[in-house]
Protein backbone atom coordinates (compact mmCIF):
# COMPACT_ATOMS: atom_id res chain seq x y z
CA UNK A 1 0.00 0.00 0.00
CA UNK A 2 3.07 2.39 0.74
CA UNK A 3 3.92 2.23 -2.60
CA UNK A 4 1.12 2.46 -4.21
CA UNK A 5 0.16 5.49 -2.69
CA UNK A 6 3.74 7.10 -3.36
CA UNK A 7 3.12 6.07 -6.85
CA UNK A 8 -0.46 7.19 -7.76
CA UNK A 9 -1.53 9.36 -4.67
CA UNK A 10 -3.01 12.60 -6.42
CA UNK A 11 -2.63 15.09 -3.74
CA UNK A 12 1.30 13.67 -2.65
CA UNK A 13 1.81 14.36 -6.27
CA UNK A 14 -0.13 17.82 -6.32
CA UNK A 15 1.54 18.56 -3.32
CA UNK A 16 5.65 17.87 -3.80
CA UNK A 17 4.79 19.85 -7.58
CA UNK A 18 3.35 23.00 -5.37
CA UNK A 19 6.21 22.72 -2.95
CA UNK A 20 8.97 22.46 -5.41
CA UNK A 21 7.18 25.16 -7.53
CA UNK A 22 6.85 27.41 -4.72
CA UNK A 23 10.40 27.12 -3.57
CA UNK A 24 11.51 28.23 -6.90
CA UNK A 25 9.56 31.31 -6.83
CA UNK A 26 10.49 32.08 -3.33
CA UNK A 27 13.97 32.15 -4.38
CA UNK A 28 13.45 33.96 -7.44
CA UNK A 29 11.25 36.99 -5.20
CA UNK A 30 13.72 36.72 -2.35
CA UNK A 31 16.07 40.07 -4.09
CA UNK A 32 12.19 41.87 -3.64
CA UNK A 33 11.71 40.30 0.05
CA UNK A 34 8.30 38.54 -1.36
CA UNK A 35 7.59 34.66 -1.19
CA UNK A 36 5.60 33.23 -3.66
CA UNK A 37 2.35 33.31 -1.62
CA UNK A 38 2.68 36.74 -0.72
CA UNK A 39 3.08 37.73 -4.51
CA UNK A 40 0.17 36.02 -5.62
CA UNK A 41 -1.99 37.31 -2.96
CA UNK A 42 -0.58 40.52 -3.18
CA UNK A 43 -1.20 40.09 -7.50
CA UNK A 44 -5.02 38.91 -6.44
CA UNK A 45 -5.71 43.08 -4.87
CA UNK A 46 -4.49 44.79 -8.36
CA UNK A 47 -8.15 45.38 -9.83
CA UNK A 48 -9.72 48.29 -10.34
CA UNK A 49 -12.06 47.64 -8.01
CA UNK A 50 -11.14 46.49 -4.18
CA UNK A 51 -11.55 42.59 -3.47
CA UNK A 52 -13.02 41.85 -0.22
CA UNK A 53 -11.45 39.42 2.27
CA UNK A 54 -14.13 36.50 1.16
CA UNK A 55 -13.52 37.11 -3.16
CA UNK A 56 -9.49 36.81 -2.42
CA UNK A 57 -9.72 33.77 0.28
CA UNK A 58 -12.48 32.28 -2.83
CA UNK A 59 -9.82 32.91 -5.31
CA UNK A 60 -6.53 31.23 -3.50
CA UNK A 61 -8.05 28.70 -2.16
CA UNK A 62 -7.88 29.35 1.16
CA UNK A 63 -9.95 29.60 4.80
CA UNK A 64 -10.73 33.17 5.72
CA UNK A 65 -9.08 32.94 8.88
CA UNK A 66 -5.51 31.82 7.08
CA UNK A 67 -5.85 34.84 4.36
CA UNK A 68 -6.24 36.93 7.65
CA UNK A 69 -2.92 35.71 8.75
CA UNK A 70 -1.51 36.11 5.62
CA UNK A 71 -2.60 39.85 5.47
CA UNK A 72 -1.01 41.33 8.78
CA UNK A 73 2.89 41.17 7.83
CA UNK A 74 1.96 42.87 4.28
CA UNK A 75 -0.27 45.51 6.20
CA UNK A 76 2.33 46.25 8.64
CA UNK A 77 5.31 46.64 5.83
CA UNK A 78 2.29 49.04 4.32
CA UNK A 79 1.80 46.85 1.17
CA UNK A 80 -1.90 47.35 1.48
CA UNK A 81 -4.81 48.81 3.79
CA UNK A 82 -7.43 46.31 5.03
CA UNK A 83 -11.06 48.97 5.49
CA UNK A 84 -14.46 47.96 6.04
CA UNK A 85 -16.42 48.00 3.34
CA UNK A 86 -19.05 50.97 2.31
CA UNK A 87 -22.13 49.42 1.69
CA UNK A 88 -21.51 46.39 4.14
CA UNK A 89 -19.67 47.09 7.11
CA UNK A 90 -19.28 43.52 8.29
CA UNK A 91 -17.13 43.00 4.76
CA UNK A 92 -13.37 43.90 4.79
CA UNK A 93 -12.05 45.40 1.28
CA UNK A 94 -8.16 45.25 0.74
CA UNK A 95 -6.46 48.00 -1.43
CA UNK A 96 -2.87 48.05 -2.72
CA UNK A 97 -0.73 50.63 -0.97
CA UNK A 98 1.34 52.93 -3.36
CA UNK A 99 4.07 50.95 -1.79
CA UNK A 100 2.26 47.61 -2.46
CA UNK A 101 1.93 48.63 -6.36
CA UNK A 102 5.60 49.89 -6.52
CA UNK A 103 6.86 46.27 -4.92
CA UNK A 104 4.44 44.56 -7.48
CA UNK A 105 5.82 46.65 -10.22
CA UNK A 106 9.63 45.11 -9.28
CA UNK A 107 8.26 41.63 -8.73
CA UNK A 108 6.49 40.99 -12.08
CA UNK A 109 8.93 41.29 -14.11
CA UNK A 110 10.89 38.19 -12.21
CA UNK A 111 7.50 36.34 -11.67
CA UNK A 112 7.25 36.87 -15.70
CA UNK A 113 10.69 35.30 -16.41
CA UNK A 114 11.03 32.57 -13.51
CA UNK A 115 7.04 31.49 -15.40
CA UNK A 116 9.08 30.99 -18.58
CA UNK A 117 11.49 29.08 -17.12
CA UNK A 118 9.21 26.77 -15.66
CA UNK A 119 6.78 26.44 -18.69
CA UNK A 120 9.85 26.01 -21.36
CA UNK A 121 11.06 22.81 -18.98
CA UNK A 122 7.58 21.17 -19.38
CA UNK A 123 7.27 18.89 -22.10
CA UNK A 124 3.10 18.36 -22.59
CA UNK A 125 0.88 21.41 -23.24
CA UNK A 126 0.42 23.86 -20.43
CA UNK A 127 -2.34 25.21 -21.01
CA UNK A 128 -4.05 21.30 -20.48
CA UNK A 129 -1.78 20.76 -17.28
CA UNK A 130 -3.54 24.06 -16.28
CA UNK A 131 -7.04 23.60 -17.15
CA UNK A 132 -6.59 19.70 -15.29
CA UNK A 133 -5.27 21.56 -12.40
CA UNK A 134 -8.03 24.07 -11.97
CA UNK A 135 -9.99 20.84 -12.46
CA UNK A 136 -8.92 19.15 -9.76
CA UNK A 137 -9.26 21.96 -7.71
CA UNK A 138 -13.00 21.90 -8.17
CA UNK A 139 -13.64 18.15 -7.97
CA UNK A 140 -11.66 18.37 -4.75
CA UNK A 141 -12.97 21.70 -3.50
CA UNK A 142 -16.51 19.91 -4.13
CA UNK A 143 -15.84 16.87 -2.72
CA UNK A 144 -14.37 18.77 0.45
CA UNK A 145 -17.74 21.14 1.15
CA UNK A 146 -20.36 18.45 0.70
CA UNK A 147 -18.23 16.88 3.32
CA UNK A 148 -18.71 19.24 5.93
Amino acid sequence: MTLRVRDSCLCLHTQRAARAVARRFDEALRPVALRSGQFSLLISLNRPEPPTVGSVATLLAMDRTTLTANLKPLERRGLLNVTPDARDRRARRLTLTDDGLSLLERAIPIWIATHEEIERALDGDVDTLRAELNTLKDVAGVESEERR
